[in-house]
């Protein structure tokens, strides 16, 4: 065997067989991941994870960007004529995003907690919502009232709350805590390629203005719609089940992968919390309120990046390709820092300068400056927004234990979080166009709320590991599910 052994949160895996194996009494200590149950090579460590890339990243990835286009796509329909199309009132934009994230926020839990059960197969749960989907998004290019699309959108939520919230669990379940960043980041990415290419495909839809007698909006949302349902089927077929239960792994990859899983989070079977203190654990309400910060900047570029944009002075149909350079932003910085905080097993160093980022972009459109340093400000927005909202969610769940810690920590973040979308789709009131002070001192002042948090999490995260390397020291005897380094 090669000579370079596996590095585990810092602690090499001796060749010997696990403690347990050898009938000991005594268990391994989780406390700082730090077990020698497995003897596996760092070349064949690393084939193990690209294979876990090549799988596991891209069909989840793609499910969130078919997620993300169906949520966003309104937006570019409204520049090509959905407000006029079926004479919706002054607030009737707001109202349809709003009343999308009613159900969305509702059922994201309860949505992973069924995910999670044993008998549940996430390729045919998440696979069958993805169709369900499309056809609700088809048929809002059909509806004829404005009190159609407000129940094709509720309906909408009721669906898609699964899929984000689901496919982060799985992510979260084949990955060690310093690889979650990376890997988080990069699903994230893959979903901001929705809005990009929605743009585009809004630029080439206005063209079918009048075909077969719908106009321009309505061919957005059928043809993004069929794309959907096309999805659906290959997700039914892709989509990997958990772990311990997936057959295209083979044994001995399995094997290893349940080992370091173990090994970097603890076993899984050990870490049984009474449902209710993880419904109010600390670590994912504070991480829920900084992604909710975040989120409204999110909501506002995904809701309204193309109605701003076309008031910075460019036609309808030049605002839909204008907003694809922000979305590119949003993709390359994100997984730029988040490949160095995976390196160094850091967060906290890239996210106040994230922070800071989006909050100069809204304070350069609060203060009115020029159209071309305002659609600077979006880029800056995209920018630190995106870097924040993955490191947010790689972070939580590389300090979460156990399967329900991280289900329900995931439609946390995922779901409570998005409750940012209410507010994001209520600030940018139509009347106060295009100044829109409310929508901008919103966001400036929530996302500077998020420094100050920020800091109490860092330091809160710093005395609770400097107290368990105290007691560590002292020999004392630590319990596997809370009594752990937090990942800072």
């Amino acid at each position: 065997m090669d000579s370079e052994k596996v590095v585990v949160n810092d602690a090499p895996a001796l060749e010997k067989k696990s403690p347990r194996s050898q009938n000991s009494t005594s268990s391994p200590d989780f406390s700082t991941g730090e077990t020698d149950f497995t003897t596996i090579s760092a070349a064949e460590d690393r084939r193990l994870t690209t294979k876990l890339d090549l799988k596991v990243i891209p069909i989840l990835g793609l499910l969130y960007l078919i997620c993300f286009l169906d949520r966003t796509n309104i937006a570019n329909a409204r520049l090509a004529g959905l407000e006029k199309g079926l004479d919706m009132p002054k607030k009737g934009f707001n109202t349809a995003l709003w009343i999308f994230y009613i159900p969305f926020v509702l059922a994201e839990v309860p949505s992973n907690i069924i995910l999670a059960l044993p008998y549940v197969k996430p390729n045919l749960w998440l696979g069958g919502m993805t169709f369900i989907l499309g056809i609700l998004s088809m048929c809002q290019g059909l509806t004829h009232s404005y009190e159609g699309l407000l129940a094709l959108r509720f309906l909408m939520g009721i669906m898609e709350a699964s899929l984000p919230a689901g496919a982060g669990l799985l992510i979260a379940s084949y990955y060690r805590k310093k690889e979650l960043a990376l890997r988080f980041c990069l699903f994230l990415s893959l979903g901001l390629l929705g809005s990009c290419f929605s743009g585009l495909l809004a630029y080439a839809l206005m063209d079918l203005d009048g075909k077969a007698g719908l106009e321009g909006w309505q061919w957005i949302f059928i043809v993004e719609g069929l794309a959907t349902i096309v999805f659906s089927f290959i997700a039914l077929v892709f989509v990997p089940h958990f772990p311990a239960k997936d057959s295209w792994l083979s044994e001995t990859d399995r094997s290893r992968l349940l080992a370091r899983l173990e090994a970097d989070k603890g076993e899984a079977s050990t870490i049984n919390r009474p449902l209710i203190k993880v419904l109010f654990d600390p670590r994912i309400w504070s991480m829920t309120l900084l992604f909710f910060c975040a989120d409204v900047s999110a909501g506002s570029l995904s809701s309204f990046n193309p109605t701003i944009v076309s008031q910075l002075g460019w036609t309808a149909r030049r605002a839909q390709v204008m907003t694809m350079p922000i979305w590119i932003v949003g993709i390359i910085g994100p997984v730029t820092s988040a490949f160095l905080a995976g390196r160094w097993n850091s967060r906290a160093v890239f996210l106040a300068p994230a922070i800071i980022c989006s909050l100069v972009g809204w304070v350069i459109h609060y203060v009115q400056l020029s159209y071309g340093v305002r659609y600077m400000a979006q880029f800056l927005i995209s920018l630190g927004t995106f870097i924040q909202m993955s490191l947010y969610i790689g972070w939580l769940s590389a300090n979460l234990r156990g399967p329900k810690e991280l289900g329900v920590g995931t439609a946390i973040i995922l779901g409570v979080g998005n409750c940012a979308n209410f507010v994001s789709s209520n600030i940018f009131i139509t009347t106060e166009a295009p100044r829109y002070p409310t929508g901008f001192s919103v966001g400036m002042a929530l996302t500077a709320l998020a420094l100050p948090v920020l800091g109490g999490v860092v330091l809160w995260f710093w005395m609770h590991n400097k107290k368990i390397r105290a007691r560590m020291a002292a020999g004392a005897v630590l319990d596997n599910q809370v009594d752990f380094i937090y990942v800072i």
